[in-house]
């Protein structure tokens, strides 16, 4: 790995370098274990621990297939899809893993007895294989997590409704979580070139899931004016939507736990933010029973930030413990958008306040390729930024994932890969310094 390592620091390495550097025959990576799959048996989610089932393992470097690209990691980060596979739930990943290796003798390769994790990367390329023409090695890179095969015609109007549509790095092998990753050419798009290795890592899952759910017409559809409701508006997904909502001319209503994370936002510019646990929402009286009364004085204490208007989007992850607040204080009309489920996957609402009211549920997953270049397009012009609030190196991925179950964190989570340090990778430092008080403004807001 020294020998990548030189070359990705040199400023006058060529594609031809890169291509004659030789590969190691394995490399440092996160991986679960299928012989631990039962390791939290008997206990709740929230009890289990990422720190016991992550292991830091080297592991051989996979086969190279037509359309794919191996990329050399410099960092990578944590997202919630890592903790799901950590801690085994809803089950664990090497269903999934099992299931793609049946598909041919290529996908094989991903049924192993260690699953290798991490859906976000940023890194150099360094050898791509047959049918590759867009991407050659030493191209500076960040990759999206949607891993596609594009041979049923369901996947051609939105490659997120094609049939065999995975999430690299949970529903494959060879995740970004490592030194090395093995992608589809297709998951690729430019490094971000006033960024930091750390920094580009940070965005791609959490950046284009919130812009599919906001911005795509395959969401929300979010448009100027519009009021939008943002559960965990500080957080690595919420932190996002809530730029997109700024930069989209909305006014985000950002719902957070503490004051810490209210300063967050404001820190990016929203105005409207609701502590929900200062204020003392409590949308369940029990296990099995909601208050409706707590919706109301929810919907008013919104109304009472917006001037008397209702929200004409929520975005939606929280799931069970928000859901039905949620769809009562949209607006007649208005969007529900849900990505995930964080509190439990079984939502309950009062369908009155839906079909009379003609509001809509959507489900979002992800972004295809083109909502995705379009979310990163929007971070290399200075108008997203990233909201890293902390880094660890690769060998405390575990400790990382723990905080990020334990919602210890703010923004996201980074990991450094080959990457030696935190700072480096920048190439447009011209760029970099006319937006370096917004990138710095998450990490302020953390350090006070």
């Amino acid at each position: 790995m020294k020998e990548i390592l030189t070359a990705i620091q040199a400023p006058d390495a060529t594609a031809a370098d890169f291509a004659a550097l030789p590969l190691p025959e394995s490399y440092r990576a996160i991986t679960v274990h299928k012989d631990e799959t039962d390791l939290f048996e008997g206990l709740a989610g929230c009890d289990k621990d990422p720190r016991k089932s992550l292991h830091l393992d080297e592991v051989a470097v996979p086969e190279l297939g037509p359309g794919e690209a191996l990329v050399a990691v410099m960092a990578s980060s944590v997202n919630y899809n890592s903790v799901w596979t950590s801690i085994f739930e809803p089950l664990p990943t090497f269903a999934f893993l099992e299931r793609y290796g049946k598909r041919n003798e290529l996908a094989k390769r991903h049924d192993l007895p260690y699953h290798v994790i991490g859906s976000d990367l940023s890194g150099v390329v360094l050898r791509t294989g047959p049918g590759v023409n867009a991407w050659k090695p030493g191209d500076e890179v960040v990759a999206h997590c949607l891993s596609v095969e594009l041979e049923s015609a369901d996947g051609h109007d939105d490659t997120m409704l094609d049939p065999e549509q995975r999430i690299w790095g949970f529903e494959t092998n060879f995740g970004g979580l490592a030194e090395l990753a093995l992608v589809k050419s297709n998951q690729l798009m430019p490094k971000p070139g006033h960024l930091t290795w750390e920094e580009a890592a940070a965005s791609g899952l959490v950046n284009s899931t919130a812009y599919r759910q906001l911005v795509s017409r395959n969401g929300a559809g979010m448009k100027v004016g519009d009021n939008v409701l943002i559960w965990g508006a500080s957080g690595g997904l919420g932190s996002y939507a809530t730029q997109l909502v700024l930069a989209g001319g909305g006014t985000p209503v950002c719902v957070v736990s503490n004051e810490q994370k209210a300063e967050i936002c404001r820190s990016m510019g929203a105005e409207a933010v609701i502590d929900r646990n200062a204020e003392g929402y409590t949308f369940w009286k029990d296990e099995h029973t909601q208050d409706p009364r707590e919706w109301k004085r929810f919907g008013k204490r919104i109304r009472e930030l917006t001037g008397g208007e209702d929200v004409d989007i929520v975005f939606e992850h929280p799931g069970r413990e928000t859901f039905g607040a949620s769809v009562y204080v949209t607006r007649k009309g208005g969007t529900v958008v849900t990505c995930a489920s964080t509190s439990g996957y079984q939502h309950q609402y009062d369908n009155r306040y839906l079909w009379m009211s003609l509001k809509r549920i959507v489900g979002s997953h992800f972004a295809n390729y083109r909502e995705a270049w379009e979310a990163n397009r929007l971070i290399a012009k200075g108008k997203i930024h990233p909201t890293l609030s902390r880094t660890y190196p690769l060998a405390e991925t575990g400790q990382a994932a723990y905080d990020v179950h334990r919602n210890l964190h703010q923004g996201k989570v980074g990991i450094l890969a080959l990457a030696p340090e935190e700072g480096l990778g920048v190439r447009d430092a011209e760029f970099r310094a006319r937006h370096v008080d917004a990138l710095n403004r998450f990490r302020g807001v953390q350090e006070d």
